[in-house]
């Protein structure tokens, strides 16, 4: 098992344009392959398992935190967990490429510390809270009840950006994504 690949963590608050921005370097930079979360949480709208998220059951992933196969998890909602398993982080270093994650704040810390010096972690840091309280509620995916708690979640996760190496401020998709090519070029090419 290769123990010096490079792992690349984009985190933010839900909203923030954290997806879209990976989804764009996985399309132009071809040494990046994205970890795969096991999530307990049911698929949306055209998600894939094995794709998008491996979907697994809370028995399955409490079986597998027991047997400590993940690299971080969080029950980042009540009941909803997510995590990074080993053997995903292991299966792309040993094509030879870097691990993108796109992942909650608190993962995104875990990750950072546990491979401090292999990692480059960026938060992507919205316009405003009420930017981001638009773009979540324009998806039309979640319930009031639902909004409320990921609007209290985002609130709190903006105060760990200076715990990051990188701020990538999302005030205009294109510039932002322009500078994350350039900051994941950068780092993969060091």
């Amino acid at each position: 098992m290769s123990q010096n690949g490079k792992l690349i963590i984009f985190s933010a608050p839900s909203g923030a344009g954290k997806t879209t921005i990976v989804h764009h370097l996985l399309g132009k930079i071809p040494d990046l392959e994205f970890s795969i979360s096991a999530t307990t949480r049911p698929a949306r709208g055209d998600e894939e398992h094995q794709k998008d998220y491996y979907f697994i059951s809370k028995e399955e992933f409490l079986h597998r935190i027991a047997k400590k196969q993940f690299v971080e998890f969080e029950e980042v909602y009540s009941g909803t967990f997510y995590g990074t398993l080993r053997t995903e982080i292991e299966r792309i270093w040993a094509k030879g490429k870097t691990v993108i994650f796109d992942i909650d704040v608190e993962g995104g810390m875990h990750l950072k510390r546990k491979y401090d010096g292999q990692a480059l972690a960026i938060f992507v840091q919205p316009p405003s809270l009420e930017v981001l309280k638009q773009r979540l509620s324009g998806r039309g995916t979640d319930s009031e009840e639902k909004l409320q708690e990921r609007f209290a979640k985002a609130e709190k996760e903006l105060n760990y950006a200076p715990q990051f190496d990188i701020i990538l401020k999302n005030y205009d998709l294109q510039t932002a994504c322009a500078e994350a090519e350039k900051l994941v070029g950068d780092f993969i090419g060091s």
